[in-house]
């Protein structure tokens, strides 16, 4: 084998490669990444989570990449690790469907039929219609359509190398002397344990045994102990993916190292102790692509059934070998990079976070305004923490969404990712008007200050209706509930009126010498915070009504709604007056 052999073979493993990964990118774009998001929600019985691991695997082409995800998953809390390894087992059989794939590249060539359906003419005929969908179909879905035939043309033509570079190894006393090596399990293993780690493809790795199968110098005696080296090897990558995730995330990609040694070593044992009692002949067969692509099919298979009842074996072993550590829980961290590369993915767990954000929003408000009127610096420090949250929040997630807006969005999802970015600051902006309500709480017990009874009923009505439009504002946000979203800014203009006529009140008290100037600037004070978060909640909804039209103009809707009231604006208005009075 001379050097121009050599290279022929390592240009065929880079266009095999090349060729899965758009082949795949382009499946999942045309199902409009909607398998990732899929996997993780569908995944909560053992039997789904397997089968939709098995097939998303199928459909991406890749079990590293399908594992990676689910290590994502787990690092960002949005999956259990058992649920984890069941999908990592469906992986582990799903991976095998390419050597099926590769089995189309090894069709003979004749005369007749069998000319128009050999690999050449197959190849070639995907080859230019892809092209002609990439390049003069302007629709985002014709073009990975074109993806995906362009993407399995050029995985063809790698096979087509492969096989060329390595047809004259069969003559080779050197290769026939290696493959003789192989036939002990443990060396067998340990070279496509290897192998697979080097090509961090396990599909590569089998793609070349076929390749190599062609020469008539491997025996399943010899290509075996390959495959089973293959499957623990395929685990390689998704350790090296999981370096930065916390420990439940390294967990999760030992899990996967965990179950394919064990299940090759479990297969492997029960396999060899049975031909060692019925000295099995069919070692001696010589394989070929098709049969390389069964072997393998039904190894990982087995390594499935064995398996799927010692979950939680996996599970107690990976954390063996990862220990549990103490690590700081701040959702705002959560948010995977991981996911960038699938928008679907970004997007749920964008919207996990900033929900989340919300709440502890909602939470700050809550516990600013109990201070009011039962002040402690245990509950002083929280909304202090709450409000330092909503920072941590505020940074990561813009840090996030703008590295969001790099990649190719659908127009839903643009839609989505333009609704986090107009409401990320109004969250925020909420979280530190709880803190200034906080402050005045402590002013008021720190000078021991006293509001009249009438002051006091005032303001607990005042508070009562905005912490309801800020409940309704966070629903609806996180249920994308319209409708309830339209009821935010009539309960807002009523909260308008009410702090209008508290600041009359305040007046005349401060001229009949009910309340002095003290009381006054704090008064005010608690008046304006409790505003001011009213109208981030009208920010909030009408950016959520608005985009869900399609469009975004703040100023134009509260307009139209201010001039042509619809009745169901005048029966909140009416409803909302009646409830939060001071009468």
């Amino acid at each position: 084998m001379g050097i121009s052999e050599v290279i022929s073979l390592l240009s065929g493993i880079a266009l095999f490669l090349f060729g899965m990964t758009l082949m795949g990118d382009g499946l999942k774009r045309v199902s409009g990444n909607k398998l990732e998001p899929i996997l993780f929600r569908l995944a909560g019985t053992p039997i789904r989570a397997m089968l939709l691991g098995t097939f998303v695997t199928a459909v991406i082409q890749s079990s590293s990449a399908t594992s990676v995800m689910v290590v994502g998953f787990v690092n960002s809390g949005m999956m259990k690790m058992k649920q984890a390894i069941r999908v990592i087992l469906g992986a582990i059989l799903g991976t095998s469907i390419t050597g099926w794939i590769i089995c189309l590249s090894y069709i003979d060539s004749g005369s007749g039929i069998q000319s128009i359906l050999s690999t050449s003419t197959l190849t070639g005929v995907i080859a230019v219609v892809g092209i002609i969908f990439r390049m003069f179909c302007k629709k985002k879905i014709h073009h990975h359509i074109g993806d995906i035939m362009m993407g399995f043309a050029v995985l063809m033509f790698g096979m087509s190398n492969m096989s060329s570079a390595v047809s004259s190894l069969g003559t080779q006393p050197w290769f026939t002397s290696l493959l003789t090596s192989m036939t002990h399990p443990i060396m067998g293993i340990l070279i496509g344990l290897v192998f697979s780690a080097l090509l961090q493809s396990a599909s590569a790795a089998v793609g070349i045994i076929q390749a190599l199968s062609l020469t008539g110098a491997i025996t399943l005696e010899s290509g075996l102990p390959l495959l089973m080296g293959i499957a623990i090897g395929a685990s390689v990558p998704v350790l090296l993916s999981a370096l930065g995730a916390n420990v439940n995330g390294r967990k999760t990609a030992v899990s996967y190292l965990v179950a394919s040694f064990m299940g090759v070593m479990v297969c492997s044992s029960l396999f060899y102790i049975g031909d060692a009692i019925f000295h099995f002949s069919f070692l001696s067969m010589t394989v070929n692509p098709v049969s390389i692509a069964l072997v393998n099919t039904i190894l990982r298979f087995s390594i499935l059934l064995v398996l799927a009842p010692f979950v939680d074996v996996l599970e107690a072993v990976a954390n063996l070998v990862v220990p549990t550590k103490n690590e700081p829980n701040d959702p705002a961290l959560k948010l995977e990079e991981r996911f960038l590369t699938h928008p679907a993915l970004a997007i749920e767990q964008s919207k996990a976070t900033i929900a989340d954000m919300a709440r502890d929003a909602e939470k700050s408000v809550e516990a600013a305004s109990g201070l009011i009127s039962n002040f402690s610096e245990e509950g002083f420090t929280h909304v202090e923490d709450l409000e330092n949250a909503g920072d941590r929040y505020e940074d990561a997630l813009g840090s996030y969404l703008a590295k969001l807006t790099g990649v190719e969005l659908s127009e839903r999802q643009n839609c989505e990712v333009s609704k986090f970015l107009h409401t990320l600051s109004d969250f925020e902006r909420i979280s530190d008007h709880a803190v200034s309500i906080a402050r005045s709480a402590q002013e008021i017990h720190d000078k021991n200050l006293t509001f009249t009874d009438d002051a006091k009923k005032e303001l607990a009505v005042l508070i009562s209706a905005v912490r309801d439009n800020l409940h309704n504002t966070i629903t609806s946000f996180i249920n994308e509930d319209i409708s309830m979203a339209q009821r935010v800014e009539p309960l807002e203009e009523v909260i308008d009126s009410l702090c209008d006529e508290m600041k009359m009140r305040h007046v005349d008290r401060v001229q009949q010498g009910q309340c002095t100037i003290e009381h006054g600037f704090v008064f005010n004070d608690l008046i304006t915070c409790m505003e001011r978060i009213s109208d981030h909640c009208s920010n909030i909804a009408v950016a959520l009504i608005e985009l869900s039209t399609g469009s975004f103009d703040t100023h134009m809707y509260l307009g139209r709604i201010k001039e042509k009231r619809s009745p169901d604006f005048e029966h909140y208005i009416q409803d909302y007056t009646a409830k939060y009075s001071f009468d």
